[in-house]
């Protein structure tokens, strides 16, 4: 395969590379595209060096796929191109997830769905990612009536500034604001701009995502949103309401068999998921399972997981791997 990289020296895109080296696919030649002052910059992959090019010229070079990491702009502006030049785009930003005629695709979920007439596939929001991949399995077993979800973000999810802020307040250096509040020894209950009903655009993301992906138009779901000072990983205090009862331990069975799934629940022994032992692998950790008794048929979950590799990378890779060993390129 000859691939396209766009966004090839921001955070993420820093992760697709490292994320694609490690998956054994047959990348014959790669192509980093960034913005025109990253242009002729090296990028190592595989041991090799390539000069960071611009989209023109990685059009007309005609690559089997193209990752996007680059922001909904970016994305709008030139993803389009890629797919007339017959180039499959895989999308990382929010620019196409919610166009009826595009795939949202977690590859555990609903890699079924892809055909070679998908041009522009697009990858969940990295919150969402973590969330559908415990709630579809339980969704299949039981029936969601409805889930609260509370997440607790971290600064990579903002971006290379977010990082730099934080690790300035600790060190006590002055310097550029990702937030308009000091990050570090706080919480900041806004992940995104806020929407016009008091909900931020991260909120409204996991909502919408979901349901499109869980193919549960009308799920009641809702979602607070909070940034927290940890580098790498998201967590998520999930609260399911079911339409049918369940066993504990069966729903210990039911996660643990679930591929990309990790049951960490062994309070006794104080094992529950966290960012530090989740940061750079690539599953989705689920623990501190256990009922809700202030309502029937209802279940507590923390779940956490690296928010730059299954949140981003990794899943987009996922689906590049699906479309090659399924001929769909």
């Amino acid at each position: 395969m000859r691939i396209a990289i766009v966004g090839a020296t921001g955070l993420v895109g820093g992760k697709m590379l490292q994320v694609l080296e490690e998956s054994g696919l047959p990348i014959e030649e790669l192509l980093p595209v960034a913005s025109e002052k990253s242009i002729g910059k090296e990028i190592q992959f595989k041991g090799r060096s390539y000069k960071v090019i611009s989209a023109t010229e990685a059009i007309t070079a005609k690559p089997d796929a193209a990752i996007f990491s680059a922001g909904g702009n970016t994305s709008n502006a030139i993803a389009p191109d890629f797919a007339a030049a017959g180039i499959t785009v895989i999308d990382n930003s929010s620019a196409w997830r919610m166009d009826a005629s595009k795939k949202l695709i977690v590859p555990e979920i609903n890699a079924a769905e892809l055909t070679k007439q998908d041009k522009i596939i697009a990858n969940p929001n990295c919150s969402t990612i973590q969330l559908v991949m415990v709630l579809n399995p339980l969704h299949k077993k039981y029936g969601l009536k409805r889930v609260v979800v509370s997440t607790y973000q971290s600064v990579t999810g903002t971006g290379v500034k977010a990082v730099t802020q934080l690790e300035n307040e600790r060190n006590g250096v002055e310097g550029e604001m990702a937030y308009p509040y000091k990050i570090d020894k706080n919480c900041i209950p806004q992940c995104d701009v806020f929407a016009e009903d008091g909900y931020t655009k991260e909120e409204i993301k996991v909502v919408n995502e979901s349901r499109k992906i869980l193919g549960v138009a009308d799920l009641k779901l809702t979602c607070t949103a909070v940034r927290v000072p940890v580098v790498g990983g998201h967590s998520e205090a999930v609260n399911i309401e079911f339409e049918n009862d369940f066993d504990l331990d069966e729903v210990r069975k039911v996660l643990a068999q679930t591929p990309g799934v990790i049951v960490q629940d062994n309070p006794a022994e104080k094992l529950y998921p966290m960012p530090l032992s989740a940061h750079d692998k690539d599953a989705v950790f689920v623990g501190r399972i256990r009922r809700d008794f202030s309502q029937l048929n209802t279940l507590n979950l923390w779940v956490v997981s690296d928010n730059l590799r299954k949140g981003a990378a990794t899943n987009a890779v996922q689906i590049l791997k699906y479309l090659f060993e399924n001929n769909l390129l």
